[in-house]
C-alpha cells in the first residue's frame, strides 16, 4: 500500500479495501498458515499477530488520509 490513492467515494473506498486485503492475505496470510501447519504455539502467535498488525497499519492509513483530506477548525 504505498501507492497513494484518492478515495472520493464508497466505490473507490471499496476498490482500495480489497486491494489492500489482497495484499495482506498475501503477505501475511501464508506465514500464519505455514505457522498453524508446522509451527510452535509461539511462531502461531507471532504470526496472528503480524497479521493482525497489517490490518491495524491498513486501517490507521485510511484514517489518517480521512483526516488530511478534512477541514480544519
Amino acid at each position: 500500500m504505498d501507492d497513494a490513492i484518492k478515495i472520493d467515494n464508497r466505490g473507490d473506498f471499496g476498490l482500495w479495501a480489497i486491494d489492500a486485503a489482497k495484499q495482506i492475505v498475501s503477505e501475511q496470510g501464508f506465514e500464519l498458515a505455514r505457522a498453524a501447519r508446522d509451527g510452535t504455539e509461539e511462531k502461531l502467535r507471532a504470526a496472528g499477530n503480524a497479521l493482525g498488525q497489517a490490518i491495524t497499519n491498513a486501517l490507521m492509513e485510511v484514517y489518517d488520509g480521512l483526516l488530511d483530506g478534512s477541514p480544519q477548525e
